[in-house]
Order: C-alpha cells, then structure tokens, then sequence
C-alpha cells in the first residue's frame, strides 16, 4: 500500500485563519497552472478523481486538505501564474500561498510541480526563492515526461539538476509523468521521508 493510497479529502480553506489545527504534518503540492499537479496527486494516489483535474488552468482556488492517514496531510495548493483571475483574486491567493508557504510550522516539505517541456520558469524560480528561506526540503516532478524522448528526458533532468545545485541547493528533481506513471515510487519514497523525519 503506497504512502497516498489512504488519501481522502479533508477540508478546503481560504483564509489562513482557518487552517486545520491536526498537529500532524503536511506536504504540500504546488506548481504553474496547468503542469499537471492535478495529474500527479491523481495518479500518486492511485485515484482518479482525488484532486480536480480541469482543463481550464486556475481551478484550485483555495489550499485543498487531503488526509494521508497517521495525521499526515497532502494539501493542493492553488497553481500560480495564470492571469485570467480578477487581480483581487490573484492577489488574494498569493498571499495566502506565501503567507502558507512561508509560515505554516506543519509543513514537512514542498512538492513543485514543473512541466517537463518547460521547466524553471521565471515564475518556478520565484517561487524556490520564495520558499527558500525556511530551509525545507523541495522535490521537483518534472511532469508528462513521456512527451519528451529517453534522451530529452535526460538532457532536460541533467539540465535542472546543474541549475538546482548551483541556486536551490535543498532541492531535488526527478521525471515523472502521470499518463505512464513513471516515477511514483521514488516521489513517495521522497515524500515518506519528510513525513516521517
């Protein structure tokens, strides 16, 4: 049984205020809109319907709880870099994001979910910079994989990896891609690791 096979929805939060007093720990997911972070709950999970995948990017509007089991917590954070939001919204969801990521003790570590294709955007990069500081640990999905050549695929990883070393040294990286399911042992084996800590 994997570390998300127990998943199951918690509860939804919009304002700091509210988030759950469990006493556990959490590991969050977060990534550009439409990179597929969805995708990759969905499949860690082994679920199809477990986060709300849409083709429509912005649709994780609030930090979405799921419960691990053994008072661990997933949360699904909304995604960043999508400008089709009134810019009140926009704001309102960076700040409880930064707020979250920069604040929140229970958080064991950060899940960034990057696009294969396009990885370390100007707008990825703002946010390692923006979670650096607390000194937790960040592992990078680079996802739908699949859609990328061995080769690529490699390159691509090697690429990220040298980049990692140089400014994000608390980060790790691996290719995952939801569609092939390639690369969810090595995620849970990651994430298992920071909940257990």
């Amino acid at each position: 049984m994997g570390l998300f096979s127990q998943a199951a929805f918690y509860t939804t939060v919009n304002h700091l205020r509210d988030l759950p007093q469990h006493g556990g720990r959490e590991v969050a997911f977060v990534g550009r809109s439409n990179a597929g972070k969805s995708s990759a709950i969905n499949t860690l999970a082994n679920h199809v319907r477990l986060a709300y995948t849409s083709k429509t990017p912005g649709r994780t509007q609030h930090l979405n709880y799921f419960a691990l089991g053994d008072n661990n917590f997933l949360v699904d954070l909304p995604g960043y870099g999508y400008a089709k939001v009134p810019p009140d919204v926009q704001r309102h969801w960076e700040q409880l994001l930064s707020q979250y990521l920069q604040t929140r003790e229970e958080l064991a570590g950060l899940v960034v979910i990057m696009d294969a294709r396009h990885p370390l955007t100007e707008l990825d990069e703002t946010m390692l910079d923006w979670f650096a500081p607390t000194g937790k640990p960040v592992h990078i999905l680079l996802t739908k994989s699949d859609k990328l050549s061995r080769q690529q695929a490699t390159l691509t990883l090697n690429r990220v990896k040298s980049h990692l070393a140089e400014h994000f040294s608390q980060c790790t990286v691996q290719l995952f891609s939801s569609l092939k399911k390639i690369g969810t042992e090595e995620a849970e084996r990651v994430i298992a690791g920071w909940l257990k800590d």
